[in-house]
């Protein structure tokens, strides 16, 4: 092999060695690189092989296995911290509904509308009479926003378009774009009632935009205490707007809010679920603790993956004149050691938002639960990493990685024409379907198809008020099915068993520089070769053998 020939080439020098020069340097440089080959093999040992080798105990893996059980308790735990708040914001979305619009059903969010002049005003009526009455109507702990010493108001606003003579029935009509508003604040004690409020209210029917009314309510989540945590307090800005600017004859209504969470100013829990809350933040505490020494753990392995691999790289250039390619470099960084450091960093980061959060200093329960699901999502996958140890395992593992960049130039030219369905279906048929609305709807209900989902009710719930629209979902949606399904899909799935074919194949086999360097070394973990203390006596003698042999050329030269 003409590579590990050139390994072991020694070069000429100016002064003619002995033959016993020549030998002892020899053996030299080979001591040299089976001390390298050694190195490099013990670095992508499994902690198994590295215990028989050096006996060094798996601490990695014990701190990991002991991670994943740890964190997905803290997950779990604030999984359900979390879903308490998400189940109060819409519980309290849903009571606001039924508590300000007049005969509201549950399910009629979409439909609920408005048809009469009269209703407008029976609905603004029934509003400010509700919120006037929040006090002796709902059962929750609602309360007013206060300023100071005084409520905030609710604020009524008309808009309009500045002026306009419509006459549909002569087909005339002359409108100003300019939108003007007018606006009228009702204060929850304030004793006149809503019909003589009303009365400085006067609705433009002809030229109106929509009618908007806006609140502030406040409330306290008392349910978070019987989970070790104390309640938040929240602010809900409450729009409920009368939409007219489609101008057919239909006022849809919808009532929406903002949610705000705030540290209640002044709090006091006692009994058993008072003194445990801050049990949750020692445990959030070890949490930390764990993920910096795996940071620190497998940041010393990445380090030392970079130190071998330049130490490899100079050999080379040294020994053999040639550079060592990307994918040999590339060994020596383990993707899953950076998988880990990504994980314990969002993990640390998600557990300090969670101790702030559980302590009332902050209130972003959506950016911890981020940090905290792609943190463990990470802890998760770089289990895989201690089954690629197993041979059949290894081999999907291996399959995977080679197929990436093949499958990556796929989903490019797939995607291209992906979104061209996606652009052509929203255009054509958006007013006529649901599901085709919204670019986003469009991609979803697509993707539901190439999945074989939701494949007949597409087909039925198009609309055939338009034939040729009809006609045309018709040769699109077919199309569109025949064509992931059967070839792009197909295709697919063809890169993923031909690489997989190809990594069974080469199974066992080295094939880059960098195996075939390693190939060379037979050594078992269990010989003892691999034992620090022995590399270093290696080491030691020999530097005595070069002083040696520098001595005895300077006294035949003298």
């Amino acid at each position: 092999m003409e590579e590990s020939r050139d390994i072991y080439d020694v070069y000429d020098s100016n002064t003619s060695p002995s033959w016993e020069e020549h030998q002892s340097e020899h053996l030299e440089n080979l001591e040299e690189v089976e001390a390298l080959r050694r190195k490099i093999k013990y670095y992508f040992m499994n902690p198994c092989e590295k215990y028989h080798a050096r006996g060094r105990k798996p601490w990695k893996l014990l701190l990991q296995i002991i991670k994943i059980g740890i964190i997905t308790i803290q997950l779990v735990s604030f999984g359900l911290s979390n879903q308490m708040v998400v189940e109060f914001k819409e519980e309290n979305l849903m009571t606001f509904r039924h508590l300000f619009l007049k005969d509201y059903v549950d399910g009629d969010k979409e439909t609920y509308a408005i048809y009469r002049q009269a209703d407008v005003y029976d609905q603004i009526e029934y509003i400010i009479t509700q919120f006037r009455l929040l006090h002796n109507n709902t059962v929750g702990n609602h309360e007013f926003e206060k300023n100071g010493t005084a409520y905030s108001p609710l604020r009524l606003c008309q808009e309009f378009f500045r002026n306009g003579s419509i006459y549909p029935g002569n087909e005339t009509f002359e409108i100003d774009a300019n939108v003007d508003s007018e606006c009228l604040d009702v204060y929850p004690m304030f004793t006149p009632s809503a019909k003589e409020i009303l009365q400085h209210f006067k609705v433009h029917f002809k030229r109106l935009l929509s009618v908007k009314i806006v609140f502030v309510l406040k409330a306290i989540n008392l349910q978070t205490v019987r989970h070790r945590e104390l309640p938040d307090c929240y602010d809900f800005t409450v729009f409920i707007t009368l939409d007219n600017q489609a101008h057919s004859g239909r006022i849809a209504v919808q009532l929406e809010n903002d949610v705000e969470i705030n540290e209640c100013r002044d709090w006091k829990v006692s009994g058993a679920a008072g003194k445990s809350i801050y049990l949750t933040v020692v445990f959030d505490c070890l949490i930390i603790t764990t993920c910096i020494i795996s940071f620190a753990l497998c940041t010393r392995s990445v380090v030392t993956g970079i130190k071998l691999m330049l130490e490899y790289s100079r050999f080379c250039d040294r020994r053999c004149g040639k550079d060592v390619p990307w994918s040999d470099k590339l060994e020596f960084v383990s993707g899953w050691y950076i998988l880990i450091i990504v994980s314990d960093t969002l993990t640390i980061t998600g557990s300090i938002l969670k101790i702030e959060i559980q302590t009332k200093i902050l209130t972003t329960y959506d950016v911890c639960s981020i940090f905290l699901g792609i943190g463990t999502m990470f802890v998760w996958i770089g289990v895989i990493r201690y089954m690629g140890y197993f041979r059949k395992y290894n081999i999907l593992l291996l399959t995977l990685r080679a197929a990436f960049p093949n499958v990556i130039r796929f989903i490019c030219c797939a995607g291209i024409i992906y979104l061209s369905y996606c652009f052509c279906g929203w255009v054509v048929l958006g007013p006529y379907h649901e599901k085709f609305r919204s670019l986003n709807t469009v991609s979803e209900c697509l993707f539901s198809l190439i999945n074989g989902d939701d494949m007949f009710p597409t087909f039925k719930d198009m609309q055939q008020k338009n034939n040729l629209v009809w006609i045309f979902s018709r040769v699109y949606l077919y199309t569109f099915v025949s064509l992931f399904i059967y070839m792009i899909l197909s295709l697919f799935i063809t890169i993923i068993t031909d690489t997989y074919d190809t990594i069974k194949q080469q199974s066992g086999n080295p094939t880059s520089d960098l195996q075939k360097f390693l190939s060379v070394c037979k050594d078992l973990p269990k010989s003892g070769l691999y034992r620090l203390q022995e590399n270093k006596s290696c080491l030691i003698n020999c530097c005595v053998n070069r002083w040696k042999r520098n001595q005895e050329r300077l006294t035949s030269e003298a």
